[in-house]
């Protein structure tokens, strides 16, 4: 009974909120975003004020370009390339310039971005060369029959499609390196180091629907052997389904790997949807015979917030179960966006046309 009120009464929210969707008077359509820039321990005693005022602009510089896309009617696709692109330009971030070093002293980088309209998908893993590594996975989605390649295979593969190229060094930062020397020299361990997640991450909804999630990395400091975490495993680090949500993931990649955090939410999501349409026609006010007074239609329902909310948390409580640190980003189809992470902090921020704009640091914001 309480979920059937509750469904009801998000029915009801819906309708309301659905004014400021296009219609026949010409206002605007809806649209949504939320990214992310890693999770782990980040406290306030452990990020200078200049650090934090650094990392809050660069999440709010990403935000402003993949809001100005949807907001232009663009589409989620390009939305999210545009904002993970500013994200892995900016050194702040495990992603691009900036990323961290292999136990060899090398750059790995690793990407995926998944298209919810036609579920197309690309993914590129252990690559260099690329200045911006959502553009290779954005072109092996876009202009190849593969959805993953890797390698030297990848960088060819770069080239070949005119992607802007860059020597060895562009990625490298003093604090990147430092990292590693540290490591090597076993000042610290690689728990340490990783005590944050930089992964770049964004997720979409545009004045179509349509949905997009994108997500890059540069690994793990001191990875080995070519080891590949989820941030380019389609439905491990990264999901879009329009009938459900978007997902990008940041964290201890292993676990969410074989918890599939990014297609499990979204599944969960779209079994609970016609579930919860069931329960609302249950809610619905009966006539003086007996009967419904009105049928409830999937296009005039939303899964309320509370219940995404709460989906998502559930998966990241199973991870956590698992040994897994981190969190995810979403965005739905109804034009919620949002987060889950069991970690101290996360980089994040999210966008609506309705005006609302925010980025955040600590778990507490």
């Amino acid at each position: 009974m309480i979920r059937s009120t509750v469904a009801a009464i998000a029915m009801l929210c819906w309708a309301s909120s659905a004014m400021a969707q296009a219609d026949d008077d010409g206002e605007e359509s809806r649209w949504s975003i939320a990214i992310h820039g890693g999770a782990g321990t980040i406290k306030r005693d452990k990020i200078t004020p200049e650090q934090d005022k650094s990392i809050r602009a660069a999440l709010g510089e990403a935000l402003k370009a993949g809001s100005k896309v949807l907001s232009d009617g663009g589409s989620a696709i390009d939305a999210v390339t545009a904002t993970i692109m500013i994200l892995e330009n900016d050194p702040n971030f495990n992603a691009g310039k900036g990323a961290v070093f292999t136990w060899e002293k090398t750059n790995e980088l690793d990407s995926s971005i998944m298209d919810g309209s036609d579920l197309t998908a690309g993914a590129v893993a252990g690559i260099n060369g690329t200045k911006n590594p959502i553009l290779l996975a954005r072109a092996v989605k876009d202009h190849s029959p593969h959805v993953m390649l890797s390698g030297a295979g990848a960088n060819q593969f770069s080239r070949e499609q005119g992607l802007e190229q860059v020597t060895p060094d562009y990625y490298a930062t003093p604090y990147r390196l430092q990292q590693i020397e540290d490591v090597l020299a076993k000042k610290v361990s690689v728990a340490d180091v990783d005590y944050k997640f930089g992964t770049v991450g964004a997720v979409a909804m545009d004045q179509n629907g349509h949905m997009a999630a994108g997500t890059s990395t540069g690994g793990m400091t001191g990875k080995r052997w070519g080891r590949i975490g989820d941030s380019p495993i389609i439905g491990a680090g990264t999901y879009a389904d329009d009938r459900s949500c978007a997902i990008s993931a940041t964290g201890s990649g292993e676990y969410f790997i074989r918890l599939g955090v990014a297609h499990e939410i979204c599944a969960r999501i779209r079994m609970r949807f016609p579930e919860a349409i069931r329960e609302a026609q249950r809610a619905v006010p009966k006539d003086a015979d007996g009967n419904d007074s009105y049928v409830v239609h999937g296009s005039e329902f939303q899964l309320s917030d509370a219940e995404i909310q709460q989906i998502a948390d559930d998966v990241i409580a199973e991870l956590g179960a698992l040994g897994g640190d981190g969190g995810i980003i979403y965005a739905t189809p109804w034009g919620q966006a949002g987060y889950s992470f069991n970690t101290a902090g996360m980089y994040r921020g999210k966008a609506t046309s309705e005006g609302d704009m925010s980025v955040a640091i600590y778990g507490d914001e």
